[in-house]
C-alpha cells in the first residue's frame, strides 16, 4: 500500500512540476512580448532581477524601487501592487486589469502580450526617484499645435502674435484711409 502511494505521489508531483514549468515558460514568453511592445529588448525577460528593473523602467519608476522588495513581509507585495497598477495604466488598461495582473499574472500578462493593448508610455509621474503618483501625458488636454504652458501666457493659448497651424482668424485689416474712429478730443 505504501509503495503504491509513493508511486502515485511521485507521478502527481511530476505532473505538477511539468505544469509549473509550462506556466513559467508562458510567463517569460509573454513578458518578452510586453517588453518588445514597450520598445525594450525582449531578452531581458529571461534575467531574473533585470526583468523587474526593466519593468520599472517601462512603467516610469526609478530602478531603485526594487529595494522596496527587500522590506520583510510586505515589501514584495507593495512592489507587486505598484507594478501591476502602473503596468496596466501604461498599456491603457483599467484598475480591474491591474487587480488581475497582481493576482493572476499568469493569465493577464499573456493577455497584455498577445492582446490588442499598445504601450502608451510610462504611467508613473516623474518626481523624486520616479515616485509621486500618476501624471498625464505631456500635452494632455491641449489642442495640437499649441505650445506647452510656461511662457507666461494662459494655458492652452499660443504666445502673442502666433496662431496654431491651420487655426485662428487672420489679423484684422486696417481701416481704409479717412475712415475709422475719430481722434480723441483734446483734454480740457
Amino acid at each position: 500500500m505504501v509503495g503504491a502511494l509513493q508511486a502515485a505521489s511521485s507521478a502527481g508531483g511530476a505532473v505538477v512540476l511539468v505544469i509549473y514549468l509550462a506556466v513559467i515558460v508562458l510567463e517569460i514568453a509573454a513578458l518578452w512580448i510586453v517588453f518588445t511592445k514597450a520598445g525594450e529588448p525582449g531578452w531581458w525577460a529571461i534575467i531574473p532581477i533585470a526583468n523587474i528593473i526593466i519593468t520599472l523602467k517601462i512603467i516610469g519608476r526609478h530602478w531603485a524601487w526594487i529595494f522596496i522588495a527587500l522590506v520583510p513581509f510586505v515589501g514584495g507585495i507593495i512592489l507587486g501592487i505598484l507594478i501591476a497598477i502602473d503596468l496596466a495604466k501604461s498599456f491603457g488598461k483599467s484598475g480591474g486589469f491591474a487587480v488581475g495582473l497582481f493576482f493572476l499574472s499568469f493569465v493577464f500578462v499573456p493577455i497584455l502580450a498577445w492582446g490588442p493593448a499598445t504601450y502608451l508610455g510610462p504611467s508613473a509621474k516623474a518626481g523624486a526617484m520616479g515616485a509621486g503618483g500618476y501624471g498625464q501625458a505631456p500635452g494632455y488636454g491641449q489642442a495640437p499645435g499649441y505650445p506647452q504652458p510656461g511662457y507666461g501666457q494662459a494655458p492652452g493659448y499660443p504666445p502673442p502674435g502666433q496662431a496654431p497651424p491651420g487655426q485662428g482668424y487672420p489679423p484684422p485689416a486696417p481701416p481704409p484711409p479717412g475712415q475709422g474712429y475719430p481722434p480723441p478730443a483734446p483734454p480740457a
